[in-house]
């Protein structure tokens, strides 16, 4: 049985709106592409460019750069971010939107990121658009 994963509106480049399923969060990684690219895989080294929206399962929107409006890169596949975007970002296609359920493990573990309102043992949800890489 596959996990239950929440909904999420929009389309690439729109800032998406999640809506949970009942239950309880995956307890491993989950990746499901939204919408699939045409451009280059993402590889491990990549200086990758992306949109994305967080928010804990269940709980609140802790960052999205759509209201920013603009994007944001960083090294991927090489312990620069958490793990669940190192491992369910690499072999992504450029130009893809996906969704990664995160567990606590391979996001902020037990500690949280309380200024963000993360709390300790939080499963992770982010929405991201692969916009490309540098």
């Amino acid at each position: 049985m596959t996990a239950q994963l929440p909904q999420a509106s929009g389309s690439f480049g729109e800032k998406p709106t999640l809506t949970f399923p009942e239950g309880p969060a995956p307890a491993e990684l989950e990746v499901q592409v939204l919408s699939r690219g045409d451009g280059a895989l993402v590889e491990a080294g990549d200086d990758l460019v992306v949109h994305y929206l967080g928010q804990t399962w269940n709980g609140h929107v802790f960052d999205n750069s759509y209201d920013r409006g603009s994007s944001i890169n960083f090294p991927i596949g090489v312990g620069a971010v958490i793990a669940g975007w190192d491992e369910g970002l690499v072999g992504q296609q450029i130009g893809s939107r996906v969704l990664l359920s995160i567990p606590p493990h391979q996001g902020y573990g037990d500690r949280g990121v309380p200024q963000a309102g993360i709390k300790g043992g939080d499963t992770l949800v982010f929405v991201v658009d692969v916009v490309g890489v540098n």
